[in-house]
């Protein structure tokens, strides 16, 4: 079950693929923080991670940033593993921070069920958007931006027109 509307954000700490620690006190500044589910091998992941590095590039300097975390079970799936995550943030040019849950206790904190899953949080840290990034895997058929509308709304200082979609997408893949 995943965290719900209004919850406050749960600490992470966790390795970078930039070789650093990332922890949700480094994103203190922020106004607006959207927590993504994600892996490599995802081709739902595949076709948002455009979006993805869109968003972190039209809206970090107004005080957005986009983190997205690996929870998945590296031993069943190797392309999801961190030296995998390295060579694919590199290969696709992330300009997000990747991180990788492999013990899944964040994984387990959030409750997120899919990859892509996005958290939204506002500047107190709260959650003001759950779901999917936009509403078709497809880009040129994208008619609903959940996620841009919800960043625009947060950095306007309001709440988001829509606050909750279905996430779509693979399934996080829990270790046995």
């Amino acid at each position: 079950m995943t965290i719900t509307l209004a919850t406050e954000a749960p600490s992470f700490d966790l390795p970078g693929v930039d070789g650093e620690q990332h922890s949700l006190d480094d994103y203190a500044g922020v106004a607006a923080l959207a927590v993504v589910w994600s892996c490599n091998h995802c081709p739902y992941v595949q076709a948002w991670e455009g979006r993805m590095i869109d968003l972190q590039r039209e809206y970090g300097d107004r005080g957005f940033r986009l983190v997205a975390v690996n929870s998945n079970d590296a031993e069943n799936y190797p392309e999801d593993s961190f030296d995998a995550m390295k060579a694919r943030a590199e290969q696709q040019g992330f300009n997000f921070d990747y991180l990788y849950d492999e013990g899944q206790s964040v994984l387990d904190a959030y409750g997120a069920e899919r990859t892509p899953e996005v958290f939204l949080f506002d500047s107190e840290r709260r959650l003001v958007y759950h779901g999917a990034i936009d509403d078709s895997r497809e880009v040129n058929e994208v008619t609903q931006h959940y996620l841009r509308d919800a960043i625009e709304a947060v950095l306007a200082g309001e709440e988001p027109a829509v606050r909750e979609t279905p996430a779509v997408g693979c399934s996080v893949k829990r270790r046995p």
